[in-house]
């Protein structure tokens, strides 16, 4: 009688044990979607918020888009002034949990036109596939703080970013870092270059790289550069020289890879032509065209973009 009633209490407590092992068992199994976010691991941008970094905000993509990156909003500090910015990091680098390389992506226009909206930095990121892309919105520009001087102190929101990418995302691999920009984007990427070692490779699509030629050119543009730069070549050549490469181009030491419509009525392909001839006699120097008037990328060119990139 003594036995049965140990073999019933040695059963209840190895009975009791199995339900607490499965209960502990099916409370650490996480969810789908907490398994995501465990597995983003170094790359989860939330945890990265500061004193410089705050607002983040994680982007609602198109399912296409959200199935290659993640990406988010958020607002940083540059000059004492609250500067809007964009991160998109690919998916398939999350299980490495390991830094990624990284473009710094400029954009054009000028203000509120040509401003990032929430699918460019994810629409480049999936078309290059491994990189993390990250972009300024500019002071002046959307509801970034400042003024909008085309080239002059909205130069340092780019060279902040490059330092967050350097000391604040532990994320980013700086080797290979790569600048990117079209049209203004592109001026701002050789003047980027040219002031900081840290941009190791350019990539310019329809680049502004002669501001003199660009206010002659267009009488549009004389608006938008006396507003923004607030004088003219003739009153002030230096403000002129400082934002055109083609003055400068002898400091450039990086790979550059341009791509330019010879029919673009926005910038004048002849401002490609004139700096790849000065590029190419100091730095390595890809330059493709197009026969037609284009201003900005193509879809076919982010495959030379990506053989390019490899070359790292």
């Amino acid at each position: 009688m003594k036995i049965r009633k140990l073999l019933a209490a040695l059963t209840a407590i190895l009975l009791l044990l199995i339900c607490i092992t499965a209960c502990q068992s099916q409370k650490a199994e996480p969810t789908s979607n907490e398994a995501s976010d465990d597995n983003s691991g170094i790359f989860r941008f939330e945890d990265y918020e500061s004193d410089d970094v705050f607002d983040i905000e994680k982007v609602d993509l198109s399912p296409e888009l959200a199935q290659k990156c993640t990406s988010y909003r958020f607002t940083y500090m540059s000059d004492g002034l609250k500067i809007k910015a964009y991160i998109s990091i690919p998916t398939s680098v999350f299980n490495s949990q390991k830094p990624v390389k990284c473009i710094l992506y400029n954009h054009g226009g000028n203000r509120d036109y040509g401003k990032l909206e929430d699918k460019t930095t994810a629409s480049l990121c999936a078309v290059i596939g491994n990189r993390i892309v990250v972009a300024s919105q500019y002071r002046g520009v959307g509801e970034s703080q400042g003024y909008d001087q085309f080239g002059g102190d909205d130069l340092n929101d780019v060279i902040k970013l490059i330092d967050l990418c350097e000391d604040h995302f532990s994320f980013i691999d700086m080797e290979g870092f790569c600048c990117a920009g079209a049209s203004r984007g592109g001026m701002m990427t050789y003047m980027a270059a040219r002031q900081d070692s840290r941009i190791k490779r350019i990539i310019a699509m329809s680049a502004v790289s002669d501001l003199f030629q660009s206010y002659e050119s267009r009488d549009d543009m004389k608006t938008v550069l006396l507003e923004t730069i607030g004088s003219s070549p003739e009153e002030d050549p230096e403000a002129y020289e400082k934002r055109s490469a083609i003055c400068w181009a002898d400091e450039i030491r990086v790979p550059v890879l341009i791509i330019h419509s010879k029919l673009d009525e926005r910038v004048s392909y002849s401002q490609a032509e004139a700096l790849y001839e000065k590029l190419k006699d100091s730095t390595d120097c890809t330059f493709i065209s197009h026969d037609d008037d284009v201003h900005g990328s193509h879809q076919e060119d982010f495959v030379t973009i990506r053989e390019w990139l490899d070359q790292d």
